[in-house]
């Protein structure tokens, strides 16, 4: 049986991204796609970013398979909040996985490291902390207005997400970094320290440490190669991410997968770069983190020969540097780097 993928391309370059994706996912497993064509054009037509019965329609699917969501038309409040946000709520994806690993052939804007020195995985809780969207105005639009945004972290949700990233620690370098602010946030943040320590003395094995979430920043500009897996709230694990990428050649090579671990719920494959539209439509886009977070997809779905073939062909197209993309210094378009990689497979 083929396993049933929706797909929804959503905004900017994930029209042109996830298709690229599918053409080298469908080189290496059976898969059956349901497209779903929702996004900012929906909402500008029919004034929502998905039905309302969109979970629903989504529910049958092994897993979802997103592209981008953001245009410049729509505010941004508005796109995450009415697509991507309900999904990860709605199916209880609670670990964000982020991996950021120094390809050969890729550059980082740092100095020092080798490939392969780079290799860490940010573990991102993702249905409630700053995100949560719990809060409100008084006085709104008026000269005295208030706006209230609250953070909501609870015992389940927090130690579930630390135990996660204890486990997969566990199965790599057995380091775990915690990155908090509790020095200024004296009770969300605390407790999440206090839950850390609790979880850890479960994980003998496993190394620990908690840095604040500027100090985090700063290290991983100043010595990456230092980390292993990092946890954090929604908030932290998103700025985080996005420096991993950076330090890590480009926006362009990285993956993340919207994890329900207890598989009750499909859960999610996206590409971190968002919908740029800057370069929409120009056939320009980096096709790499679709592929790469097609990857995870077969991986999570129990394809992991398959899964292995394609980052192995994306790790022989970036060591080739034939066809790259123009955020890693070459010239290559989207069309044109797809078909290296399915070459190489």
């Amino acid at each position: 049986m083929p396993h049933r993928i929706a797909l929804i391309p959503g905004d900017g370059i994930g029209k042109e991204v996830i298709p690229a994706a599918c053409r080298v996912l469908d080189r290496v497993a059976k898969l059956e796609y349901t497209e779903f064509p929702w996004g900012s054009e929906c909402y500008l037509s029919d004034g929502r970013m998905m039905p309302e019965d969109g979970l629903e329609q989504l529910r049958p699917s092994d897993a979802i398979l997103l592209g981008a969501v953001g245009d410049p038309q729509v505010p941004d409040h508005v796109t995450l909040n009415g697509l991507l946000l309900p999904i990860r709520r709605g199916f209880d994806q609670y670990a964000c996985v982020r991996p950021s690993y120094y390809y050969p052939g890729t550059q980082s804007p740092l100095a020092r490291p080798k490939p392969g020195e780079i290799d860490f995985i940010v573990v991102r809780e993702n249905t409630e902390g700053e995100y949560a969207n719990v809060g409100g105005h008084v006085y709104e639009k008026m000269k005295d207005e208030v706006a209230v945004q609250t953070a909501v972290f609870t015992r389940h949700g927090t130690e579930r997400i630390i135990r996660f990233a204890f486990e997969l620690a566990s199965g790599r370098r057995k380091r775990l970094t915690s990155v908090t602010k509790s020095n200024a946030q004296g009770y969300g943040m605390v407790f999440w320290d206090r839950v850390f320590r609790d979880v850890a003395r479960d994980y003998p094995g496993v190394a620990t440490e908690s840095l604040l979430v500027d100090a985090a920043c700063m290290d991983l500009v100043r010595r990456p190669e230092h980390f292993d897996v990092m946890v954090a709230s929604n908030l932290f694990g998103d700025i985080l991410t996005d420096i991993g990428a950076m330090v890590s050649g480009s926006l362009g090579l990285a993956p993340s997968a919207n994890l329900n671990p207890e598989r009750k719920f499909p859960s999610m494959f996206e590409p971190v770069h968002g919908s740029a539209p800057d370069i929409a439509g120009k056939g320009i886009a980096n096709p790499l983190a679709a592929i790469l977070s097609g990857a995870m997809m077969l991986d999570h779905l129990g394809e992991k020969k398959a899964a292995a073939a394609i980052e192995s062909a994306v790790r022989a197209v970036l060591a080739e540097g034939r066809a790259l993309t123009r955020d890693l210094g070459g010239s290559a378009g989207t069309s044109e780097c797809t078909a290296a990689v399915l070459e190489k497979l």
